[in-house]
């Protein structure tokens, strides 16, 4: 038998054991999000519709190649985390594991075939 108050269990804790991890990682990404976009936006609006060598010395510079590397890195991990929130919410039993492990995949997929398109034009 265990003498613990309610509280003394439940600190930092919820009934899954990784609820307020999962709301902070989603609160992180949005502060995040919330300074690189606007800085993606900046630093990338006015390259777009350049010629290819254009980009491509614009993008050997390492500002603008970590700027957009954080940017769809972050969006994407935030994008996961909030799909994964929703499917638990909205979809149950077999069908909604099936899609939280799509979309994990698909936003992983998304972030590593944008960060190589991203070295290999910095390259």
């Amino acid at each position: 038998m265990r003498y613990l108050t309610d509280r003394k269990r439940a600190v930092g804790l919820g009934s899954a054991k990784s609820g307020t991890e999962h709301h902070w990682a989603m609160q992180i990404s949005s502060v995040a999000l919330l300074i690189l976009v606007p800085l993606f936006v900046f630093t990338t609006g006015w390259i777009i519709g350049a010629p290819y060598e254009e980009v491509a010395a614009y993008y050997n510079r390492p500002f603008p190649a970590i700027v957009a590397a954080l940017t769809l890195i972050v969006g994407m991990m935030h994008f996961k985390n909030g799909a994964q929130m929703a499917i638990e919410d909205y979809v149950h039993g077999l069908a909604g594991r099936l899609t939280i492990i799509a979309v994990t995949c698909l936003s992983y997929a998304i972030a590593a075939v944008g960060v190589y398109a991203l070295i290999r034009l910095a390259l």
